[in-house]
């Protein structure tokens, strides 16, 4: 991926791509970052040497959503790029890509909110913040992903797809929304 500033320059631009979808994960993938470096901290703390190995395992596995979440923002890019590109029946098919593929990433981001709440468990009081504001910049990026996947279903004719899509969304913005309030109430104390 581009440095930060040509990424925003490239968003910021008069081109369709990157666009919402792409910005949601880089955002989610902003918030696993935060997660791999507190449970880093943590884990170079002789303080905290018995929670070393937990940290560590949360540190492989917030790199793992923050590589994926990247891809998932090229992914987005490229089913949205082939909505512009499609024509006729063609069309339809590259809707239903260009919608699952925020609902993938709503998956990834459902899990840096996991993978944050789990690292509160890590009990680094100087870094509670840090996976506060990874909490808060997760849960957006998800609730960002899920109005490009309502978006394409506007255009989607195949209601039973919609409706399984709908479903799956619907069920990680509750799963989110539980989690951000966990952990909001032990980033807050």
């Amino acid at each position: 991926m581009e440095r930060v500033t040509e990424y925003l320059d490239r968003l910021a631009s008069a081109s369709p791509t990157p666009g919402g979808g792409s910005a949601a994960t880089i955002v989610a993938a902003v918030a696993s970052a935060l997660v791999a470096m507190v449970a880093r901290i943590t884990a170079q703390c002789p303080r905290h040497a018995a929670n070393r190995d937990a940290a560590l395992r949360i540190v492989d596995q917030a790199e793992r959503l923050r590589a994926a979440l990247v891809e998932a923002g090229r992914r987005d890019e490229e089913a949205f790029a082939a909505v512009m590109a499609s024509h006729g029946t063609q069309r339809q098919q590259a809707l239903q890509r260009a919608a699952q593929e925020p609902l993938s990433a709503m998956r990834l981001e459902r899990d840096v909110l996991c993978l944050a709440k789990d690292a509160l468990a890590l009990e680094h009081a100087h870094l509670t913040s840090d996976l506060g504001v990874a909490g808060e910049l997760a849960g957006a990026a998800l609730a960002a992903s899920a109005y490009n996947v309502r978006v394409n279903h506007r255009a989607m004719r195949d209601a039973e797809i919609v409706e399984q899509q709908r479903l799956d969304m619907e069920a990680l913005e509750r799963e989110s929304d539980a989690l951000v309030r966990e952990i909001r109430s032990v980033a807050k104390r």
